[in-house]
């Protein structure tokens, strides 16, 4: 499962990209409101710190200047990944967008039949919310889970599940056992993955027991060593 970081802060988007595992990038206009920053010029240094998508979503509400938005987001950066809302005049602009060789992210998803509908439109992602319906009591994981198995019923469909609104690690574990191709998170949820109290424990105590070791510098026996075999 590819992992896209969901935010548009800058500083955000640097530190997730020194891990070197993130495979792109969701915006959306909340948080690119939430940064107070250029829009254009945002999308463009995400695009650059990160190689992969990056969705830079259109705001109008109709077809005909979602189409212009959206070809001229797609000239923003090579990565950038247009998102559209799963409306039909969403729906219109993914498909003319899609026959124009751009990809193109649908977003809020909220039920199987709207991803039927992204799909014959081309999109490249679908965009389900699995944490706005979890909260109001539906179940946001069996919506990942019954549009992968819809789409892998037809394997000449390229669009691909996208696991958005994520609010906790376990829908990410969830969202990969379901299948989705990508999952999409805040980095505050990305580093909660690595929290366990049994891993602390084991850390701190190898260290402790390192501490007992009479030479201790590890690169500096590693280059003594190689020496002496050279």
């Amino acid at each position: 499962m590819k992992m896209f970081l969901d935010t548009a802060n800058l500083d955000e988007i640097r530190e997730g990209a020194s891990w070197g595992l993130f495979d792109g990038v969701t915006t959306n206009p909340s948080l690119i409101a939430k940064e107070g920053r250029d829009f254009i010029a945002t999308i463009h240094e995400i695009a650059e710190l990160i190689d992969g998508p990056v969705s830079a979503e259109t705001v109008a509400t109709d077809a005909p200047t979602m189409i212009r938005e959206g070809r001229l987001l797609a000239k923003v950066h090579r990565n950038v990944v247009v998102k559209v809302p799963l409306t039909i005049e969403g729906i219109k602009t993914c498909k003319a967008l899609a026959d124009d060789g751009i990809r193109v992210n649908v977003t809020l998803c909220f039920q199987p039949a709207q991803a039927i509908y992204a799909a014959k439109a081309g999109a490249a992602y679908i965009s389900p919310f699995v944490g706005r319906l979890d909260d109001v009591s539906e179940d946001g994981i069996d919506l990942i889970a019954k549009i992968v198995q819809i789409y892998q019923n037809y394997p000449a469909l390229e669009t691909e599940v996208l696991s958005a609104s994520i609010r906790h690690p376990m829908h990410v574990v969830q969202s990969a056992l379901a299948g989705a191709h990508v999952c999409t998170a805040p980095l505050k949820v990305y580093k909660q993955l690595f929290s366990h109290p049994l891993t602390d424990k084991g850390n701190v105590a190898f260290l402790k027991d390192w501490e007992t070791v009479p030479d201790r510098d590890i690169i500096g026996q590693v280059e003594r060593w190689l020496a002496k075999r050279s």
